[in-house]
């Protein structure tokens, strides 16, 4: 079974299309049909599957996430103990936790049936800049 590791180099929070890399893998990976499982090894970002049309919806994505997981440094957020790592760090293990970091996408006639609109995003929750790295397993 074909399988791969890539980097992404992050500049801070944000999502990082990736769906380029991920259909090259698949082309190389000589399958018809199968399963393309998504991995990221790391706890403090995620992977989503989201429109790759459109910017704003990345930004109102980023928002949504910020208003809902405040820094540490935020009021609201004072019941965290997990400080140690930077204001940015225990949201980022919660919004990780909310998310997803491992997709599954079927492959079909040899290419991702991914939707018009779709695509595959690194989603980093850290503030300053990560070497993030997610596994491709392509599958029967």
């Amino acid at each position: 079974m074909p399988q791969t590791v890539i980097t992404i180099a992050t500049r801070g929070q944000g999502l990082y299309e990736f769906t380029g890399e991920a259909a090259e893998f698949v082309r190389g990976g000589g399958m018809s049909e199968g399963l393309l499982t998504v991995f990221v090894r790391h706890t403090s970002a995620s992977l989503l599957i989201q429109e790759n049309a459109d910017p704003d919806v990345q930004r109102d994505l980023r928002e949504f996430f910020r208003r809902l997981v405040p820094p540490t440094s935020d009021p609201s957020m004072r019941w965290v103990v997990h400080t140690q790592e930077g204001p940015d760090d225990m949201p980022a293990h919660i919004k990780a936790a909310l998310t997803q970091v491992s997709l599954g996408v079927p492959v079909m006639n040899g290419r991702m049936a991914l939707g018009t609109w779709q695509g595959l995003y690194l989603f980093e929750h850290r503030d300053s800049a990560h070497r993030r790295e997610v596994v491709l397993h392509l599958g029967s």
